[in-house]
């Protein structure tokens, strides 16, 4: 009798006959780019509209095949899809796109960005140690939380930012590097590039994993910048209108592929057909939406700088690490950060915008505020947040579309409204009779 295959085995199996470890036909992963042989990839604009589909109508819009199950050909089985917790045709086409535009191998769609993570840490296995920063997501660090109290998972928090610190870090025992970049809601900035070096000369095994939500595709590859695993909330930059839960994963190594797609088959996290048709159409609008976002949001970066605030964005000079921001990404997003020295006035600042909803979450068309002390980051004990030096004050801004001039508006009336500014009654008088910029002094 033959010997069992080893995974490893399975695995090249499966790539060689483009089928999965459970026997699924594997779609032509990632999606073509540019139709001619030899010509040069369209660029990335293009590339978030341009799809390819096979639908026999020939529906520009990829049909929401909205059926649990799928009729087979014969009695053993064997055709393409057979249940949608396996495997959906709208889901496949929304992976093929997500891996084209993130630069992958092999992409992944599950129920949400906190999904896309679960799914990524069940590689996970009792006494390995991961290494991450000391500014999370709050739910990041509610689930780490979790698998170190009771899956026996060693979680070793330092400051990411400094490479060293992680080096130090690292063991033979290091399963897993998990990254941030930007981090929320300090907005520093981590240097990929060599901390995936050094994680995978210390330890080959080690996977480097990045959380690249804050800035989408559009601004960032990590996967070119040497990352094993790069995942996003599909719910924020990609969808763009906050009407969906969604994460994606993508990856290069079929075999870590293989592994994350039997979790979402185990487990039926996977994206369901409806909402992977809602994101593969918001996605497709990604590139002229964040345009607009990181302009509006540079303008109100700049606006808050020049009132006297600390403000943490990467796309303002003052910023410490603008310039290993700006070696990796190709522009700064859509969300900031900035310090009022008061809790309490920074509460009144947050409570008297209008435009700016009051809301977690961000990557939306619509512009929001919050305090992650309050809200996003509240799941993180005080006593921690006073350790990693997260302000109480802090507010973060999440830019959308709207005008500039009406979003820097409101800001700035709620900024009087709450004390933070003072204006002149001749300043006042002005912007009314001309429309020019008024000046105004901190508080």
């Amino acid at each position: 009798m033959a010997a069992p295959q080893t995974p490893a085995q399975a695995s090249k199996k499966a790539l060689l006959s483009r089928v999965d470890l459970d026997g699924h036909a594997l779609p032509p992963s990632p999606a073509p780019s540019s139709p001619h042989p030899g010509a040069r990839r369209y660029a990335l604009a293009t590339e978030l509209v341009y799809t390819d589909s096979k639908d026999q109508y020939g529906a520009s819009s990829i049909p929401i095949y909205q059926s649990a199950t799928f009729k087979q050909t014969s009695s053993s089985g064997g055709n393409e899809y057979d249940y949608t917790r396996s495997g959906n045709p709208t889901r496949t086409h929304l992976e093929r796109h997500m891996a084209k535009i993130m630069n992958a191998n092999r992409a992944l769609a599950v129920g949400s960005g906190m999904g896309a993570l679960d799914v990524i840490t069940r590689l996970l296995k009792p006494g390995d140690e991961v290494i991450t920063g000391d500014d999370l997501y709050g739910g990041t660090n509610r689930l780490l939380t979790y698998l170190k109290n009771n899956q026996g998972v060693i979680v070793h928090h330092v400051d990411s930012t400094n490479v060293d610190r992680v080096k130090e870090a690292i063991t033979d025992k290091t399963a897993m590097v998990l990254l941030e970049t930007p981090t929320n809601p300090l907005i520093k900035i981590v240097d990929i590039v060599s901390i995936a070096r050094i994680s995978h000369e210390a330890n080959s095994k080690a996977l480097v994993v990045v959380d690249n939500t804050m800035l989408s595709p559009m601004l960032l590859n990590p996967l070119d910048l040497g990352a094993d695993i790069v995942y996003e909330s599909g719910t924020k930059y990609l969808s763009g209108h906050h009407d969906i839960m969604a994460g994606i994963i993508a990856c290069n190594n079929p075999e870590l592929g293989d592994k994350m797609y039997f979790t979402i088959n185990s487990t039926g996290c996977g994206l369901s057909p409806n909402d992977s048709f809602l994101l593969m159409r918001g996605v497709k609008t990604l590139a002229i939406r964040m345009e607009r976002q990181q302009s509006n949001a540079q303008r109100i970066a700049e606006y808050l700088e020049e009132h006297g605030f600390k403000v943490r964005y990467p796309g303002l000079k003052s910023h410490p690490q603008y310039d290993l921001h700006w070696s990796m990404a190709r522009g700064a997003g859509a969300v900031l950060s900035f310090e009022t020295q008061d809790v309490a006035l920074s509460e009144r600042i947050v409570e008297a915008a209008r435009l700016w909803g009051i809301s977690v979450s961000f990557g939306c068309v619509n512009s929001l505020i919050s305090m992650p002390c309050r809200m996003s980051h509240a799941s993180i004990d005080a006593k921690t947040r006073q350790e990693r030096q997260m302000p109480e004050d802090i507010i973060r801004l999440c830019v959308g579309i709207e005008d500039v001039e009406d979003l820097i508006d409101d800001l700035r009336n709620a900024l009087i409204q709450a004390g933070a500014i003072t204006f002149t009654i001749d300043d006042i008088h002005a912007k009314n009779v001309d429309g020019e910029e008024s000046s105004s002094s901190a508080a």
